[in-house]
C-alpha cells in the first residue's frame, strides 16, 4: 500500500467517525442528569416540580458570565444541565425557585431561542436559595442547571416552576 493510499484511508476513517460524532451531539445535549418537566398551560403545581442534587466542578460562568438581563451567572455545577424544561406554549411570566433548606444555591436557564440565557443566585438574605422570575418566556427546551458557590458541594434540592 502505497503512503498516499495510507494517508486517504486514514483521513476516510477519521473523517467518518467525526460526522458519526456529530450526529449524536444534539441527541446528548439534550440529556439531563435528573428528571426532566413538560408544562402547558393551567399546569398543575404537582406537575412542576423535580428533585436533584448538586455536585458539580464546573463553573457556570464558562457558560456565558452575564444573562441577558446583566445579572452575574455564578457558581458551580455538573457541565451536563440538572433538568429539561419543555415549554409547550409561550408563557408570559414564570418562576424557578431552588428550595434546598436555605442553602446558597445558583441557577443558570438556557433558552430555545438565542441561547437566551436567565440566571439567578441568593432571592434575599433570609433565603439563600436561587430564584428567577422573569416575563417572556418563548415555547421550547430550556437547559436548566442548579448550582452551589462552593465547588463539589453536595446538597440535595426541590426545584418548582410557577406561573
Amino acid at each position: 500500500m502505497s503512503i498516499g493510499s495510507l494517508f486517504r484511508t486514514q483521513w476516510s476513517l477519521l473523517l467518518t467517525g467525526l460526522l458519526s460524532c456529530l450526529s449524536v451531539m444534539p441527541a446528548l445535549a439534550q440529556a439531563a442528569n435528573f428528571e426532566s418537566l413538560t408544562l402547558s398551560a393551567n399546569f398543575l403545581p404537582s406537575d412542576a416540580r423535580v428533585r436533584g442534587s448538586t455536585a458539580g466542578f464546573f463553573s457556570l460562568s464558562n457558560i456565558v458570565s452575564r444573562d441577558r438581563r446583566g445579572n452575574l451567572c455564578l457558581g458551580f455545577a455538573d457541565s451536563t444541565p440538572d433538568h429539561i424544561l419543555v415549554l409547550q406554549q409561550d408563557f408570559p411570566s414564570l418562576t424557578l425557585q431552588v428550595d434546598s433548606g436555605g442553602n446558597d444555591t445558583t441557577l443558570l436557564v438556557q433558552g430555545p431561542t438565542d441561547n437566551a440565557i436567565r440566571c439567578g443566585s441568593i432571592t434575599d438574605r433570609r433565603n439563600p436559595d436561587a430564584r428567577i422570575q422573569d416575563i417572556n418566556w418563548p415555547a421550547g427546551a430550556y437547559r436548566i442547571w442548579v448550582g452551589t458557590f462552593n465547588q463539589g458541594e453536595r446538597l440535595d434540592y426541590v426545584l418548582t416552576v410557577s406561573e
